[in-house]
């Protein structure tokens, strides 16, 4: 393992860092709604920095009447535009981003614990359980909010938390099982799991059948910014717990028995991580559905640019799993307007489900990483 030095570590998380913060920089001028102005005009519209008349001149989405002047109204009017794009644009980045760490961040993780390179919340089943629960919520009608978590959310870590208990609970025994072993029995139970939605699916009407279909292709679409931010009491403490757990699971890795001679409670580090990690992949879950492929390409992407130092693969996960995401929500919003484009119709303000993004863009990037690493 190569060493980390301070200088190594801030240089490769500066780079992710920076990256990061320049898709959220230019996320206000991406998407469906955004062709009538750029990014820059729309956070200068919500920041209330003047945009002047004669900046707009010979633009169409101002010069409304097209005279080649702009007056006052025609002014006012594209920064209302402009300000209105923001706030339909920037939450989305919100969320993407805090789904996007959360998963990669949790998929890193599971990898590391379970010592098995395709171990992440879908393959051990958490994810699995806790969409169950949800669409169980769904079909029961259970939407109401409850000291500001909905009965959703509940319901997903309810089921997130089953399948954990469930897993664990069959590992319990005279031998102890080996991660591959407990890797098959998270499958298993993720497979039992999406059988059971489909049981819920068939005995349900019309209208709750699209919502659930509908909700399981993975969505993000929030109406406020502050509807974005509810995610940050499920999903912080898992950031903060497995981003300060990265020198025990340098230990870990090498081994149960050194790691305890080092120091490390190997069990309760077990414990802990796994249940901070249901807790966000049960509040991911709840609000956006089942968003896969995210835990499982981008930590392996870290490992072969950056290195498997825990040090600096959680942390760099972490960010670029919320770009990957968030590049994800430019391409599900900007795909329907070249298919239109492409055949000549009106598709509207059509987005495809990010989930069918994240499985188109990370099939082939995982393959091609495999290649790479066998290389």
């Amino acid at each position: 393992m190569t060493v980390l030095t301070p200088r190594r570590y801030v240089s490769r998380l500066g780079i992710c860092g920076a990256f990061l913060l320049l898709l959220i920089l230019l996320s206000p001028g991406i998407g469906t709604e955004s062709a009538t102005c750029g990014w820059w005009d729309a956070w200068r519209a919500k920041l209330g920095w003047t945009i002047t008349a004669e900046e707009l001149t010979g633009r169409p989405f101002a010069d409304l009447d097209d005279d080649g002047v702009i007056s006052e109204d025609e002014r006012a009017g594209f920064v209302d535009t402009a300000r209105t794009i923001f706030d339909l644009r920037f939450p989305r980045t919100l969320l993407a981003l805090q789904v996007g760490i959360s998963l990669a961040l949790c998929g890193a993780t599971f990898q590391i614990l379970f010592r098995n390179p395709l171990a992440t919340p879908y393959t051990l089943g958490i994810a699995s359980g806790g969409s169950l629960g949800a669409i169980i919520a769904i079909r029961t009608g259970w939407g109401i909010v409850i000291l500001g978590v909905s009965t959703l959310s509940i319901a997903a870590f309810v089921g997130a938390i089953l399948v954990v208990a469930t897993v664990f609970l069959i590992a319990r025994g005279s031998r102890r099982l080996t991660s591959n072993e407990l890797l098959l029995a998270g499958v298993t139970m993720g497979l039992f799991c999406s059988a059971m939605m489909m049981l819920v699916t068939a005995v349900s009407n019309e209208r709750e059948t699209f919502s659930m279909v509908r909700w399981m292709m993975g969505s993000l679409d929030p109406v406020t910014t502050l509807q974005g931010t509810t995610l940050l009491p499920l999903v912080l403490p898992a950031w903060i717990v497995l981003i300060l757990s990265a020198r025990a699971m340098n230990q870990y890795r090498l081994g149960d028995e050194l790691a305890q001679t080092r120091g490390v409670g190997v069990a309760r580090l077990q414990a802990v991580c796994v249940l901070v990690c249901t807790l966000a992949m049960a509040g991911v879950v709840a609000k956006c559905g089942p968003i896969g492929f995210v835990g499982l390409v981008v930590p392996h992407m870290i490992v072969l640019i950056f290195g498997s130092d825990c040090r600096i693969l959680l942390p760099a996960s972490a960010m670029a799993g919320g770009a990957f995401l968030i590049l994800c929500d430019w391409i599900s919003q900007l795909v329907m307007r070249v298919a239109g484009w492409a055949t000549v119709r009106q598709l509207g303000s059509a987005t495809l489900p990010i989930g069918v993004i994240t499985a188109i863009v990370g099939v082939p990037t995982f393959l091609i990483l495999l290649k790479t690493r066998r290389r």
